[in-house]
């Protein structure tokens, strides 16, 4: 009869994320303690493994391994037109100002499986920026990478995501932007000719271009206030004067040490650099 062990202890905890960055480079230490335990914990009880010792080994030992773990313990959660509000304040408060500029620099960060990048593809498009416009698409996993390229995604969510879509201020037919591939939605290739995806950690990569806007929904409230108040300053150091910033809607820059050189825009938790 199979059993196994009680739940990975905290220090146990440590010893993996040290594992990760040592043989990795994954650096998952500063991560919210509370939602990376209970990631791991949840990985560990979903594979059956009988002891940490073993769990710790196929981290160790295991390649494939090793890339199901950074793929299950960091959040996925994404969707086309998240929060509808938000892609109607950059359609009518942010686009407007950047499509003064000759070109427009774009930076997804934690972009996940790409819903995020396609739906501000649609925004330029539909405000005749695409065609000046460069997407930087990056995410600390390289498996959902894969994904976003191939700008595929549950036909089954389309009703969800047309709706989003509307209520952000779209202006035409949602399915004209796809073709339905048995039970896929193939997302129109001509989209992602203007995006690039890359890799990125947050916590340990550099800044790497100057950009116009940068988002960054959803992925700060796993980070404790160090990793936040780091992250923060990449950013300031990646933004253009006058640039804008979009966080998640329970995140905040009010509290950081860069708050002062910027003015909230809006409710929709999108900030300018002043």
């Amino acid at each position: 009869m199979w059993v196994q062990e009680s739940a990975i202890r905290d220090e146990e905890i440590e010893i993996l994320l040290n594992d990760l960055l040592e043989l990795y480079g994954y650096d998952f230490t500063n991560y919210s303690k509370a939602s990376i335990k209970r990631r791991i914990n949840r990985l560990y009880s979903l594979d059956k493994f009988p002891s940490f010792a073993e769990f710790r080994y196929h981290l160790r030992n295991d390649a494939p391994y090793s890339k199901r773990f950074v793929e299950q313990i960091t959040v996925n959660v994404t969707e086309m037109f998240r929060d509808p509000g938000f892609y109607k304040a950059l359609r009518e408060q942010v686009f407007p100002h950047l499509g003064t500029y000759p070109f427009i620099r774009i930076w997804l960060a934690g972009c996940s499986t790409g819903e995020e990048a396609y739906s501000v593809a649609i925004v330029l498009k539909e405000l005749n920026l695409f065609d000046k416009s460069l997407l930087y698409a990056t995410d600390i996993n390289p498996e959902v990478l894969e994904k976003a390229e191939k700008g595929m995604f549950p036909l089954s969510q389309m009703k969800q995501y047309s709706e989003n879509y509307i209520l952000s201020g779209g202006k035409h037919e949602f399915s004209s932007y796809y073709s339905a591939n048995y039970n896929l939605a193939k997302f129109d290739e001509s989209l992602r000719s203007k995006m690039i995806f890359s890799t990125h950690n947050l916590v340990s990569d550099h800044s790497f271009n100057q950009f116009q806007l940068i988002l960054c929904r959803n992925v700060l409230i796993y980070f404790d206030k160090d990793l936040q108040a780091k992250v923060f300053n990449l950013f300031d150091q990646s933004l253009e004067n006058l640039g804008f910033l979009a966080l998640g809607t329970k995140e905040t820059l009010r509290f950081s040490s860069i708050a002062s050189n910027f003015r909230q825009l809006n409710s929709e938790k999108i900030w300018r650099k002043v």
